[in-house]
């Protein structure tokens, strides 16, 4: 996804480009022997690197193939970088990573009254393929809603050709699970802006909470609300 095992980059773009010091301040780093490659002190900041066998404070370099993680994100927070609309989803990331060229992002968007799975990733090729409408990547999520659901929903949201308001055209099947009277759990292969919220909506529900369980192969398990998990590029689907 990213430069192949063997790339070999200058030591100061390297350190740079993962967020760990400007190049500038990548000399200092070296000067101070921070920086090691297969377990030899580093001497010049502009020299040619393996980023898999350096160190820095005899840390492995942290995702140097590019990075790839999954967020449990709360209720409240939004996916901008944007403070003025309230605390963003970057806040709970590390400070290291927001300071990643490329810069880290998330992998399409939960609103701001949703919580649940987001990944974040700073490999522009994977959001691209995680968010194309030809993807159809599975989501699922869990929603509430006002009051008691009806069976009918079921082949409703699955036949296909549920028209959503300023839509051109039908929604694609989705798999709705009643799990308790005012509680489903339905799976999407769309990304449509508030889809969820409004396919219920269209049938006369409103959905009172809404929590994303899984986006594709990841499912979110016991992660803490706003925690993250580092995820291997290996498990990727291409």
């Amino acid at each position: 996804l990213r430069d192949s095992l063997f790339c070999m980059r200058r030591l100061d773009q390297v350190l740079s480009s993962l967020g760990y010091c400007s190049r500038r301040e990548a000399v200092l780093f070296v000067k101070n022997g921070r920086v090691k490659q297969n377990g030899l002190v580093l001497t010049k900041a502009d020299q040619k690197v393996d980023p898999h066998a350096v160190t820095v404070d005899d840390e492995p370099l942290e995702a140097p193939d590019g990075l790839l993680a999954m967020l449990h994100k709360p209720v409240g927070y939004v996916c901008t970088h944007d403070g003025n609309e309230g605390p963003t989803i970057y806040e709970l990331l590390p400070d290291q990573w927001l300071r990643r060229n490329p810069a880290v992002t998330s992998v399409g968007r939960l609103d701001k009254d949703t919580s649940g799975l987001l990944l974040v990733t700073d490999i522009g090729p994977l959001v691209h393929r995680h968010t194309s409408p030809k993807a159809e990547i599975e989501k699922t999520y869990l929603a509430e809603v006002d009051r008691d659901l009806e069976a009918s929903l079921v082949e409703i949201f699955a036949k296909g050709d549920l028209m959503l308001r300023n839509e051109e055209k039908p929604c694609l099947p989705a798999k709705l699970e009643i799990i308790a009277p005012r509680t489903a759990r339905l799976t999407i292969t769309e990304g449509r802006y508030h889809q969820v919220r409004r396919m219920f909506a269209s049938q006369g529900w409103h959905v009172e909470t809404l929590h994303r369980e899984r986006f594709g192969p990841y499912v979110l398990g016991d992660l803490a609300e706003g925690e993250w998990q580092m995820l291997s590029l290996e498990q990727v689907v291409s």
